[in-house]
């Protein structure tokens, strides 16, 4: 018996399962966080990622074109939209990988539960990157200067619409990340790479998905 294959094994299965403890999403109500410096990318804590929603099956694909890599679906896409077709631009809409960028948080109150990637849509994002430009702000990832961020999110039926809303504030006083020597080691050396954490499909994997997706009956 391979004992050193078994150990890769059971490594992969105990990542797999603890995979969701790396990201953190906000629950209804108001919550507090601070973004922190990314130990894989210290000149910017922001990590966007292309992702694929709606290639049936309820299931996700990360878009190759994260890492500047070609992407079957995106190629597809990118044909629909340029027909002048109104009904295939709408679908090559719908078919294009859509951006969701990462930031590495800590959670006040839970800060010893280490660092989570809080992934974001584009109007917080937006709003993230004003704020770290406006220069009465600046970075407020820093350590010992830094800000936190109050994040409320109101649930679908609250917002009327199918996906709720989430509204940030930037806290005007300046914090430390925290007091705790070690703590504050901790959060900065133990932060997973987000990549990682995602399998990125092959491309011939996302050319059969987009051939399930155009014709079901061939996948049956």
């Amino acid at each position: 018996m391979d004992i050193d294959a078994i150990k890769s094994k059971l490594a992969t299965l105990q990542s797999t399962s603890n995979t969701k403890d790396n990201f953190w999403k906000p629950e209804p109500g108001k919550q507090v966080v601070r973004v922190v410096p990314y130990k894989h990318n210290k000149d910017n804590p922001f990590i966007e990622l292309f992702f694929h929603y709606n290639l049936g099956n309820n299931k996700t694909y990360l878009s190759p074109l994260s890492f500047g890599r070609p992407d079957p679906v995106a190629e597809f896409a990118d044909k629909l939209k340029s027909t002048g077709n109104k009904d295939e631009w709408i679908q090559g809409k719908r078919l294009e990988p859509k951006m969701r960028t990462f930031a590495p948080v800590v959670v006040r109150g839970k800060e010893s539960e280490g660092v989570k990637f809080w992934g974001v849509g584009k109007t917080v994002y937006q709003e993230l990157l004003g704020v770290i430009a406006d220069p009465d702000y600046g970075d407020i990832t820093d350590a010992i200067n830094g800000r936190d961020i109050s994040v409320e999110r109101i649930t679908p039926a609250e917002a009327g619409n199918q996906y709720g809303k989430t509204t940030i504030r930037v806290k005007p006083n300046q914090t430390p990340i925290t007091e705790d020597a070690k703590l504050l080691k901790n959060i900065f050396d133990n932060q997973s790479n987000l990549t990682e954490l995602y399998t990125e499909p092959t491309y011939d994997e996302l050319k059969e998905a987009l051939h399930n997706y155009l014709n079901p009956s061939d996948e049956n």
